[in-house]
């Protein structure tokens, strides 16, 4: 089911004369401009990358990512029930958490006929009591009912592999290794490795050697 957040991204998308929810190459677009392409994912890359993949063989496409910044809570006690609850999540969403989807998308991005667009955003999230029997690996037993935009605070835009290097504005040794990246982000070392994977895979570093079992990496010319 369509989420109101992904209505209101779209309606972003769509300026006067834009089509929506077109038929193109067997695939339903989101927003037709012209001849680009415009695809609204907040869930996962990978449930898109072979759609994306055939579609930029004779388009020029669009994927909007949203990253979720804050999010506000709403919680009903059943299905369009009356608001027991309104919180703020502790969790809060940063520009490193595209690396997760990333990781997924190397063999798309980047193309010279496709836009990668991340907004950041503040969403509410209504919740209502989940149904049927409670899964041991599931933390929390509720269903989301709706999300919905409240904020645009930026959106950032990628197509070359220096907008990939830029998000990560931090000094670094030449060559460096995944510690060098980790220390200089303050992360943990396997994000930093998630990071360096998808700069090699996508072309903004390069794997020039080894400093006992890390592997060493430097920036190409055009990142």
């Amino acid at each position: 089911m369509e989420t109101s957040l992904h209505r209101e991204l779209k309606s972003l998308y769509a300026p006067e004369g834009a089509r929506l929810e077109v038929p193109v190459c067997t695939y339903r677009i989101d927003v037709v401009q012209g001849d680009r392409l415009v695809e609204i994912q907040h869930g996962s890359l990978a449930a898109i990358r072979d759609k994306v993949r055939r579609l930029l063989e004779d388009h020029q496409v669009t994927v909007v990512k949203p990253i979720v910044v804050r999010r506000l809570l709403i919680k009903r006690n059943r299905k369009g029930g009356p608001v027991t609850d309104r919180r703020m999540s502790p969790k809060r969403g940063k520009v490193l958490d595209l690396f997760d989807e990333l990781v997924h998308f190397t063999r798309v991005f980047p193309h010279k006929r496709l836009t990668l667009d991340v907004p950041l955003v503040d969403i509410e999230e209504w919740r209502r009591p989940g149904h049927g029997r409670r899964r041991r690996w599931r933390r929390r037993d509720h269903e989301i009912e709706d999300q919905k935009l409240l904020a645009v605070h930026q959106t950032l835009r990628l197509r070359t592999t220096s907008d990939l290097k830029a998000l990560v504005p931090c000094r670094l040794p030449r060559p460096f290794h995944t510690g060098h990246l980790a220390e200089a982000l303050g992360v943990e070392r396997w994000i930093a490795q998630r990071i360096a994977y998808c700069f090699r895979e996508m072309g903004t570093a390069r794997t020039v050697g080894k400093q006992g079992n890390a592997l060493l990496y430097e920036f190409g010319d055009d990142a």
